[in-house]
């Protein structure tokens, strides 16, 4: 899916552009059910998409098919007039518009998926930047919340995360890995189905990228985050997983020239085998029975959670 990955790449790296530009492209690949809301904040505003793919079977036909959500995580897609370009930071929206598109496309070709899968993400150019060890950050128009309000559904029976992580010294590796899987509070071990769709879509050994109890709290309480991979995981009790596209060094969210096409294609061909799977049954993201077994021996783990879990659409 380069090809879908490069047209909105192209789309995406602009000063002018916004969700509604984004809308239309996928309108135009016959994509209807869009919502699209501009929310303003202390910082700026930012609009936020959410595209809903009926699959054959899913909830939105009645059916019983499972849902999956698609997250793009990021603070902006670009910085200026602090920075001229698409910032790292973007690789989030432009994987989960980039799988929007090739759904749309793969649709019109007759391909269409069991369940149903929810798209969402953030559109803005101009985003602040934000200190952050042990390189810099993007900042956002909005704080985590309310981003969680706007891109978590209470329709989704699972969640991929997607976010650029690059700012850390914690997964040495370019390309993308995976976080283990993360439910009401529980870091629960990585899911063998999501570990074998790994192999086989990049051909080589699964990444793994670790996280602690301070990346599944939510932003704002002072912790030290390794970013906002996980924050979905606090406005859900579905399971969440991040999909943390990552490089072999430290590289700040805000430089520009340092997004790399192929590695947001191998992210997003993976996020589209793991919906087809995950729709169809046949992918899980956690053991149910264990942990039931980890509720049961220890208690609930989600008592800390201080975002509302997001029981409505906008």
């Amino acid at each position: 899916m380069l090809k879908q990955v490069l047209e909105v790449y192209e789309l995406l790296d602009n000063a002018f552009v916004d969700g509604y530009k984004v809308a239309e492209l996928l309108k135009s690949r016959g994509l209807q059910n869009i919502n699209l809301k501009t929310v303003k904040g202390e910082k700026g505003a930012t609009d936020f998409i959410k595209v809903n793919i009926n699959g054959s079977e899913g909830k939105s036909k009645k059916g019983n098919a499972p849902t999956i959500g698609i997250i793009g995580r990021l603070g902006g897609i670009g910085a200026r007039p602090e920075r001229i370009g698409m910032v790292s930071d973007a690789d989030g929206a432009v994987t989960a518009v980039s799988c929007a598109l090739k759904l749309a496309d793969m649709k019109n070709n007759g391909d269409i998926l069991k369940g149903d899968v929810i798209i969402a993400t953030h559109i803005c150019p101009n985003a602040a930047t934000a200190p952050h060890e042990p390189v810099p950050f993007m900042g956002s128009p909005v704080d985590m919340a309310e981003m969680n309000r706007h891109e978590v559904d209470p329709d989704m029976d699972a969640v991929l995360s997607i976010d650029t992580t690059r700012g850390n010294r914690i997964i040495n590796h370019k390309g993308f890995a995976i976080t283990p899987t993360v439910k009401e509070g529980c870091i629960l071990k990585v899911s063998d189905d999501l570990l074998d769709l790994m192999e086989w879509t990049t051909g080589k050994p699964p990444r793994v990228c670790p996280v602690t109890m301070q990346d599944i709290t939510p932003y704002g309480n002072g912790l030290y985050h390794l970013n906002s991979i996980m924050q979905p995981c606090t406005a859900t009790d579905s399971p969440v997983v991040g999909i943390a596209i990552t490089a072999e060094t430290a590289v700040p969210g805000c430089v520009t020239g340092a997004n790399h096409e192929v590695d947001i294609e191998n992210a997003a061909r993976y996020c589209i085998e793991v919906a087809k799977t995950f729709t169809e049954g046949k992918c899980k993201f956690y053991d149910e029975d264990e942990f039931n077994k980890i509720v049961k021996l220890y208690g609930q783990m989600n008592t800390y959670k201080l975002c509302p879990i997001n029981r409505g659409h906008y």
